[in-house]
This record gives structure tokens, sequence and C-alpha cells, in this order.
């Protein structure tokens, strides 16, 4: 009898873990689906690595978010902001263009929006996961070089504090824990983030095939 006893609890806790498990990546994909569907990129890629494409793709970014800064609506939902972007690429492209011309640059510069997948990027007060994200993408010449990557929507191109971001990200819907585990303010959300992550990866294979 109490060999049978045993096997039935052992079961019964093997089924238990199993469950919170699935509970808990469960959660973890939702959050990350609410990242990729929320957040939108901007990706600028240089020419090339030389001293004066990377420093091109730097005064064309520069020029791409002071447009943005001036021109967005900081009320947008991410699907406005999505909406809003594609209706003003032709606007963009002209003012990629001029940031490039001004910088003595005389080639092609490309502006697109789209889906693109991303590696994992920390930048100074948060994270982001890989994943495929919506994306502004600016691309210079060859597009060989290093990249540059922020993020348009919530805005948060310019360096900010923790609090701005959380402010920020709160404000943009997103979940406590959620923010949260982006900066890491408490290390039991580090397991978590790699989980998000280890998504993320999987996700970007299965775009790229």
């Amino acid at each position: 009898m109490g060999g049978v006893f045993m096997k039935k609890l052992t079961k019964i806790l093997v089924i238990g873990l199993l469950l919170v498990i699935l509970v808990g990546l469960g959660s973890v994909i939702k959050d990350h689906r609410y990242l990729t569907e929320h957040v939108i990129r901007l990706h600028v890629v240089a020419n090339s690595d030389s001293f004066e494409d990377q420093q091109l793709k730097l005064q064309v970014r520069d020029g791409i978010t002071a447009w943005l800064a001036g021109h967005a609506d900081a009320d947008m939902t991410a699907e406005q902001a999505a909406q809003w972007l594609q209706t003003q690429l032709p606007q963009l492209q002209t003012v990629a263009q001029e940031a490039a011309a001004a910088a003595g640059w005389d080639g092609g510069v490309a502006v697109s929006f789209d889906r693109e997948a991303f590696p994992v990027r920390e930048y100074d007060t948060f994270s982001l996961p890989a994943g495929v994200y919506q994306a502004l993408r600016v691309t210079i010449g060859n597009a060989q070089g290093k990249n540059w990557w922020c993020v348009v929507f919530p805005s948060l191109c310019l360096p900010a504090t923790t609090e701005d971001f959380q402010d920020t990200a709160v404000g943009a819907g997103f979940s406590q824990e959620l923010t949260d585990t982006l900066t890491e303010e408490n290390k039991s959300y580090e397991v978590r983030f790699f989980l998000l992550d280890l998504w993320g990866r999987v996700e970007n294979f299965l775009f790229r095939r």
C-alpha cells in the first residue's frame, strides 16, 4: 500500500510541476508576443564599417530621430504609430537622404517599415530580448556596416534613467512584471528574461527559414 501511495503522490507532484512550468511558459510567451506587437524598433545600417561611414550612420540617425521627436504624437497607440510611420515613409526617406547629403554622402539611402528579426539588445537602463519586431529600417548604400538600434515606440531612442523607462513602458501598457523583467531590477527576473530571449531566438530561427 505504501508503495502504491508513493507512486500516486510522485505522479501528482510531477503533474503539478509540469502544470506550473506550462503556466509560467505561457506567461512568458504572452509577454514576448506583447513586446513584438507593441514595440517598434529603429534600425539604421551603415554603408560599411569605415570611420566615415559609421559617422554618417549616426548623422542619419540624428536626422531621423529629431524629425520623429518633432512630429510623432506621444499619445498614439502602437497600432496607430505603426500606421502613421507607414504613411510617413516618403517624408522619412527625404529626411534620411537630406541628412546623408548634408554629411557629404551622395549615395543611396532607403527607408522601409516591416517585421525584422533582432538579436537580444542591452541598452543603458533596459534590455530587449531577441524576436521578430516591427521596425523602421534605414539602410545606407551597401548596408554592410555595423547597425544602430533604438526604440521608436514607446519613445526610447534618447538615453533614459531606469525610472524614465519604467514610466514610459507602463504608460505604453506594459505590465509591471514585464517592465521589471526588462530592467532586471530584481535578480529573480533574470530567469524570466532568459526565457523571453530564448523564445525570441526560436522565433528568429523560424522567421529566417
